[in-house]
């Protein structure tokens, strides 16, 4: 027999058949049959503890079904569980390699991972941290010269089964073997991620969630046969003294009908009430029963309730994010473990030949950035010298690099606080006096402009009209004893322009208020 010249990483030949066949097909009957079963359909909590019992046994295929099976009808455990699933495949996956490794190695890979059937893989895979494993099984051509996965078919995780001994060794079921095939190597990703210790078919969630699955189902059956009795007024019919006995089952056809018809017709002199019965919401019992579900299913599954439930505040939402970093980032590394141990060195090694040490890949996963903290940190660091890279600050807080053609922000321009010619006596004045409206100018003057907002022109409006009655009740009270001595309008007129009045301080205020109006208006312009 001529020895493959296919080597895998252990320096064994490869069977180029057997790197191109399926080994792991579905089947119309027998162990791997396509054929669809039901769990959840009438399920009971004996009926559940018998299916995990089996299940830590061997007899996996009812837990699977079932597991399956919540995600179709537990509506907040599926949007939970793709939540986690999709907060993993948003992860980019980089390349790592020793000092020293050939370049083409890693082109190869970083070539590898780029490929959309691996991403798509990476899909199915996550699938293993509810059910506590999932299979990929691949299907390697050469394409471009190079010998790649072409396909990535997931594998339902019923036509596998585990040791009868450890449970932990995974193995192919077939109708002639109980203790099922061994995987060849090379041909499978399987993924068995590790939510808690334990053997894998333990090891995933979803065992925990089938039961708050069973009594979230028993309470959605209770409260809807609650709804259907006290959902419709409580009807009552009422009967003469001399009804007969044919007018009472009259009268009772139509009390029990009038719910679904909506009509009735009732011998005279009867009567039909309706009486809405107090406390019949049930959301008192059965609302209570499934939010505290609900809310345990996103703690066991994403790790908090903050984002996945009604309640939480801005605030709480940033501290917990979607899926919790810790989760995501143990997901992550554990995926980016089982890629480098089923998948990387099978890829260079039947290439390139066995190494010593192969590319790694890694899914790193960053903190989140407090966007406001960081600026205001940059802000007050770069005046005292430190040095900043404008292309990491723009890759933190997510803004790319400008073209030339775009239009682009800048800075307000900062105007200097002009004086009116002629004003020293008016400056002398102000540098003096302790009023509000002086203040005002002075602080103006002092200080930059750019530190007083555009409303400082409005909240001034208001200040300037106060104060004003002092100032002008020497002129208003002499004007009016004037007016009171004339016997005609034409001896008023005369008597006025005669008048002399002290207008000072009006003047002084008015140029005081000129002043600063004009100061607050270059502020805004």
């Amino acid at each position: 027999m001529v020895r493959s010249s296919i080597l895998g990483p252990d320096g064994q030949p490869m069977e180029r058949t057997m790197l191109s066949s399926e080994v792991a097909t579905p089947t119309v009957m027998g162990v791997r049959q396509t054929l669809a079963d039901t769990v959840a359909a009438g399920l009971s909590p004996e009926r559940l503890a018998a299916i995990l019992r089996g299940a830590t046994i061997g007899h996996m295929r009812d837990y699977l079904t079932l597991a399956e099976e919540m995600e179709e009808r537990y509506l907040h455990y599926a949007s939970q569980v793709q939540t986690r699933r999709l907060a993993i495949e948003g992860v980019e996956i980089s390349v790592e390699a020793p000092k020293g490794m050939p370049a083409k190695f890693v082109d190869a890979v970083h070539s590898l991972v780029q490929g959309s059937g691996l991403l798509e893989a990476i899909g199915t895979m996550t699938d293993g941290i509810a059910k506590g494993f999932s299979i990929v099984e691949l299907m390697w051509e050469y394409q471009g010269g190079v010998l790649q996965p072409v396909d990535y078919h997931w594998r339902d995780q019923r036509f596998f089964q585990f040791d009868r001994v450890s449970m932990t060794e995974l193995r192919l079921a077939v109708d002639h073997n109980l203790d099922g095939e061994e995987l060849p190597a090379g041909k499978f990703i399987w993924h068995m991620p590790r939510s808690k210790t334990g053997i894998p078919i333990r090891r995933g969630f979803a065992r925990a969630a089938t039961w708050a699955f069973l009594v979230q189902s028993l309470a959605l059956k209770d409260w809807s046969a609650f709804a259907e009795v006290y959902g419709m007024p409580f009807r009552i019919g009422k009967y003469h003294a001399s009804a007969t006995a044919a007018d009472k089952r009259t009268l009772l056809r139509a009390v029990a009908s009038i719910a679904n018809d909506a009509a009735a017709i009732i011998p005279a002199g009867m009567d039909i009430e309706f009486h809405e019965v107090s406390g019949s919401q049930g959301a008192a019992v059965f609302g209570d029963l499934t939010d505290y579900l609900d809310r345990s299913i996103s703690k066991l599954v994403v790790g908090q309730t903050m984002t996945a439930d009604d309640g939480a505040s801005m605030a709480q939402a940033k501290v917990h994010n979607e899926v919790r970093i810790d989760i995501l980032r143990a997901d992550c590394r554990q995926l980016a473990n089982t890629l480098n141990r089923d998948l990387i060195p099978w890829f260079i090694a039947m290439n390139f030949g066995p190494q010593d040490s192969y590319p790694q890949l890694t899914m790193p996963v960053s903190e989140p950035d407090d966007i406001k903290a960081l600026t205001s940190a940059v802000k007050d660091l770069v005046p005292l010298g430190l040095r900043v890279s404008q292309r990491e600050i723009r890759s933190r807080i997510g803004i790319s690099e400008p073209t030339e053609s775009e239009e682009l922000l800048v800075a307000p321009r900062v105007p200097e606080v002009r004086t009116e010619p002629g004003s020293a006596e008016l400056s002398a004045h102000v540098a003096g006096c302790r009023c509000g409206s002086c203040l005002r100018t002075a602080r103006l003057a002092a200080d930059r402009p750019s530190q007083y907002a555009v409303d400082d022109v409005d909240s001034y409006v208001d200040e300037v009209m106060e104060g004003w009655e002092p100032v002008l009740a020497p002129m208003i009270d002499k004007l009016l004893a004037t007016a009171k001595g004339a016997a005609s309008f034409e001896d008023l007129l005369d008597l006025v322009d005669g008048l002399d009045l002290d207008s000072r301080p009006l003047a002084e205020k008015l140029a005081i208020a000129t002043s600063i109006a004009r100061g607050l208006g270059d502020i805004k312009d």
